[in-house]
């Protein structure tokens, strides 16, 4: 093709005539309640994620019909938003009934590439579910869940995403008084746990089953028409879930809030509240503030996801088998995948962060004794696996520009040495090639708390710049990107201590 000839691009969708796809809007009550959003004065766009619009098939420029439509002002045409109900498990507690007390779903369309996706509105007003609350969301943790959502796509990891984050002047009180803001968010499906548990706590096993029916025909459906369909898609979201928290663990992610009506049952990682990845490595470490007793910790988040597996598996038992005996054997079958999967997932990568070929059950001390190399030093997470792609093999010399960033430099030497060894073990090896996988698997940047705070901060004033900045910049997190070093370091001092909490 001649380099003169104009880039193609598939056709815009037509808002006025859009191929929708209303799969999960058919199933109507008692899933879900028609709401209609509530208008948001004076909306202006903070940032659009062109990218996304395009793998949509939408046109990246967004005309005043579509901004209004993202501020939850006019319906897509041709669709009826809603808002579904579910229960869960809150921080261990159980509440009967939840449901999207701020989220509304405003579209279902089929992509250039025939994907389904569906696309929600955060912050777009009360709905029956909001329990007495605004149902808005607020511009702090908008830009947070913006960034963050598209920050992990960018690292690999599976999650809903955001296509639009529109802000408005209108007063929302929280501990103080700020503005609001509304977030698209795109997913496969929003499905969660806690949909499951709603019906099976009510009994209501005809719903529960045309709600998993449902589940299975649109995103398992390798797995229609066999006898043991609710066993085997059961078995893949367990092993969903163990990939997905594996992923977390891997890249010092904490979510804040594993509570069951926050996870998926596609292995997404759903609902940004008070997240937070690590700075300086702390095992027990607690992102949200609200989590007064570590429920959460970064350590504890295995568990968890596997306790939330257990409780899903529990309420979707009577389809498992006629009698509740060979249900609950089936159940605790598919629940012990769990930590074989996870076991090996994280594991494996722990290996490739290390730029080990291959991964021996004697690793386990070497990368142990590494995170207690960062935890003493209070060391950077971030920052700390980067720089090993530094090391040589080849070499016994001390490792210059990455002993620094330890406080027991003798006890790090004394690693290295170890570390050395190891990789002088695999056969060819190639410090060059090493190094290359070693920064695919480690990357350079993440949304650091201090960074969404600036952001934050400058939006709250009208400059949107730096929004836009980290976008563009946490695109690419595995990239040096030399001009954009400063974003790579840890914080300052006065901004390592910023409290999230579940308003975050």
């Amino acid at each position: 093709m001649s380099a003169m000839m104009p880039r193609a691009f598939p056709q815009p969708l037509s808002l006025a005539d859009p191929p929708l796809s209303p799969v999960y809007a058919r199933l109507g009550a008692p899933f879900h309640q028609p709401v209609t959003a509530t208008p948001l004065p004076e909306p202006r766009m903070v940032h659009f994620n062109a990218a996304l619009a395009g793998e949509l098939g939408f046109d990246p420029d967004v005309g005043p019909q579509f901004l209004e439509i993202l501020a939850g002002n006019r319906p897509w045409p041709g669709y009826a938003s809603s808002a579904s109900v579910y229960a869960g498990h809150q921080f261990g507690a159980w509440v009967p009934q939840l449901g999207d007390g701020r989220a509304l779903l405003i579209a279902e369309v089929r992509t250039p590439a025939k994907e389904r996706v569906e696309l929600q509105l955060k912050g777009a007003g009360p709905t029956p579910y909001s329990r007495g609350l605004d149902g808005r969301a607020v511009l702090r943790s908008s830009i947070r869940e913006y960034l963050a959502s598209e920050a992990m796509h960018a690292l690999g990891v599976p999650t809903t995403r955001c296509l639009s984050l529109v802000a408005s002047p209108q007063p929302v009180v929280r501990e103080t008084v700020e503005s609001a803001a509304v977030v698209c968010r795109t997913a496969a499906s929003f499905m969660r746990f806690g949909q499951f548990e709603y019906f099976a706590a009510r009994g209501q096993l005809g719903p529960m089953a045309r709600l998993a029916d449902h589940v299975i025909a649109e995103h398992f459906p390798h797995l229609q028409g066999r006898p043991d369909r609710y066993a085997a898609w059961l078995g893949e979201v367990v092993e969903r879930t163990a990939r997905l928290i594996a992923q977390w663990q891997l890249l010092g992610f904490c979510h804040g809030v594993m509570n069951t009506d926050n996870f998926s049952v596609l292995g997404l990682t759903l609902d940004y509240g008070p997240f937070g990845f690590m700075d300086r490595f702390r095992q027990y470490h607690v992102c949200n503030h609200s989590d007064y007793e570590g429920r959460y910790a970064y350590s504890a988040q295995p568990e968890i996801g596997r306790w939330n597996c257990e409780r899903l598996l529990r309420a979707v038992s009577p389809l498992l088998a006629d009698g509740p005996n060979q249900a609950a054997e089936i159940g605790q079958d598919l629940a012990a995948r769990y930590a074989h999967v996870y076991h090996r997932s994280v594991m494996r990568g722990w290996a490739d962060k290390l730029g080990l070929r291959d991964f021996r059950e004697t690793d386990a001390k070497l990368i142990d004794e590494f995170l207690g190399l960062l935890q003493r030093s209070r060391g950077d997470f971030t920052r700390g696996f980067r720089l090993l792609s530094r090391i040589r093999a080849g070499s016994d010399a001390p490792a210059k520009g990455v002993r620094e960033e330890f406080a027991d430099i003798k006890a790090f030497d004394a690693w290295v040495a170890d570390y050395r060894g190891r990789l002088r073990s695999e056969r060819n090896v190639d410090d060059e090639a090493r190094a290359g996988r070693m920064n695919r698997v480690n990357p350079k940047y993440v949304l650091r708390n201090h960074l969404a705070q600036i952001a934050i901060d400058k939006a709250m004033l009208g400059d949107y710049s730096e929004v836009a900045k980290l976008a563009e910049l946490l695109r690419r997190p595995y990239d040096e990107q030399p001009d954009m070093e400063a974003y790579a370091a840890e914080p300052p001092d006065y901004m390592r201590n910023i409290e999230v909490s579940c308003s975050s």
